[in-house]
C-alpha cells in the first residue's frame, strides 16, 4: 500500500474523529486544519497529495471560506474531493453552490439518489455513508449525572420546523418522544434549541431536563449512562450520523423502523425500531424491566457498527479514487 499525505481542510470535533482516523489506522499521513489557520503554510510544509472538505462546517460555511478552499487546493496541486452530508436537503442551497466554487476532482454523498443527480451534472461523484471509530465511540463507565431512563442527544432545528412541521425527522421525534414522557419516565435532552420546540411533544419536559449543547465526546458517556438512547432518522432512505455512533458506543439505539436501518441492521438483535407511538410504548414496556436484554443488544450492537467503521470506509474511498483515475 503506498503511504499517502493527505489534509482535511476541518477541525471540528464532530469530523475529525471520524474519516481522518480512518485513514490514520490505515498507515496514512493525515493532517487537519482551516482554511484559514496557517492552511497555506501546512500545505507547503506537508505537500499533501489529497485534500478533503466535508459537510457544512464553520470552515467552509461562506462563499469567501469556498473560495479560499478553490484556492488552497490549485496551490497545492493535490486531487481535491468533497464529501456531501447534507444531501438532499440542502444541495441546491449549500452543496452544489460550494460544488460550483471549489471544483473537487470528486464528491461524494451520504443520499444515493443525490449521487445520481450528480452524474446527470457531469460531476465525477459516487455514494458515501457515515461511520464510526472504534477509539472515539466505545463504551465507557456509566457517568451518575447522565444515568436516566433515555437520552436524545441532537439539535431541535427550530427553523426547520417553522417552514415544515411534517419534515419525517419531527414525526419520528414524536413518536419515539412521547411514549417516554407519556410514561413520567426521565428523558434528558441534549442540544441546541429544545426549549423552543414545547409545542413539538404532547407532555412538557421538566426544565431540568433540557440541556444546552453537549460537547461531541462527552456524548459518548451519555449514550453508555442511559437505558434507552433515542435517535431519530431524518428520513427513510438515509441514516443519521449517530446512528453509527449510538451503536458503536454500545448505547442501546430506539430509532425509526425503516428500510435504511433494516438494510444493515437487525431489530431486536442490535437495536430497537418503531414506526408508531404505540409500537414504541410495547419496547419500553419490554425491554425496561429487562437488563439482560438490553445488555445482548447493547454487546450486538459494538459489533455490528465495527463492520461501518471509518478504517473501511476509508479504504473503500481509496477504492473507489482509484478506480476513477483520481489518485
Amino acid at each position: 500500500m503506498t503511504i499517502r499525505r493527505i489534509l482535511f481542510l476541518e477541525t471540528h470535533p464532530m469530523w475529525i474523529y471520524g474519516l481522518p482516523k480512518g485513514f490514520q489506522k490505515l498507515g496514512h499521513k493525515v493532517k487537519t486544519c482551516a482554511p484559514g489557520q496557517g492552511a497555506a503554510r501546512l500545505i507547503k510544509q506537508f505537500k499533501p497529495e489529497l485534500i478533503f472538505a466535508m459537510g457544512w462546517t464553520p470552515a467552509n460555511n461562506t462563499p469567501r471560506k469556498q473560495r479560499l478552499i478553490a484556492k488552497l487546493v490549485r496551490m497545492s496541486g493535490a486531487p481535491f474531493v468533497y464529501w456531501s452530508t447534507e444531501d438532499p436537503g440542502y444541495s441546491d442551497i449549500f452543496s452544489l453552490p460550494l460544488i460550483r466554487r471549489t471544483h473537487p476532482d470528486f464528491v461524494f454523498s451520504i443520499h444515493r439518489p443525490t449521487v445520481q443527480r450528480f452524474k446527470k451534472l457531469s460531476l465525477h461523484a459516487a455514494h458515501l455513508d457515515f461511520g464510526s471509530d472504534p477509539d472515539t465511540h466505545r463504551r465507557s463507565k456509566s457517568v451518575r449525572r447522565y444515568k436516566g431512563n433515555a437520552a436524545l442527544v441532537a439539535n431541535g432545528y427550530t427553523r426547520l420546523y417553522r417552514e415544515k412541521p411534517g419534515h419525517y425527522r419531527f414525526k419520528s421525534l414524536r413518536r419515539l418522544v412521547n411514549p417516554f414522557l407519556n410514561a413520567g419516565l426521565k428523558v434528558d435532552l441534549y442540544g441546541r434549541d429544545w426549549k423552543k420546540m414545547k409545542s413539538l411533544f404532547k407532555t412538557a419536559i421538566p426544565a431540568k431536563r433540557v440541556h444546552g449543547y453537549l460537547p461531541y465526546k462527552e456524548a459518548v458517556k451519555v449514550y453508555s449512562s442511559v437505558d434507552f438512547v433515542i435517535g431519530p432518522q431524518n428520513a427513510e432512505d438515509r441514516l443519521t450520523q449517530r446512528t453509527y455512533e449510538i451503536l458503536a458506543s454500545g448505547g442501546l439505539l430506539i430509532t425509526d423502523d425503516t428500510p435504511e436501518v433494516r438494510r444493515w441492521f437487525r431489530p431486536g438483535k442490535e437495536l430497537l425500531v418503531s414506526s408508531s407511538e404505540k409500537e414504541t410504548r410495547h419496547l419500553i414496556a419490554k425491554y425496561q424491566r429487562s437488563p439482560q436484554k438490553r445488555e445482548q443488544i447493547r454487546q450486538h450492537a459494538v459489533r455490528a457498527a465495527a463492520k461501518h467503521s471509518y478504517k473501511k470506509r476509508a479504504a473503500y474511498v481509496l477504492d473507489i479514487l482509484k478506480k476513477k483515475g483520481v489518485i
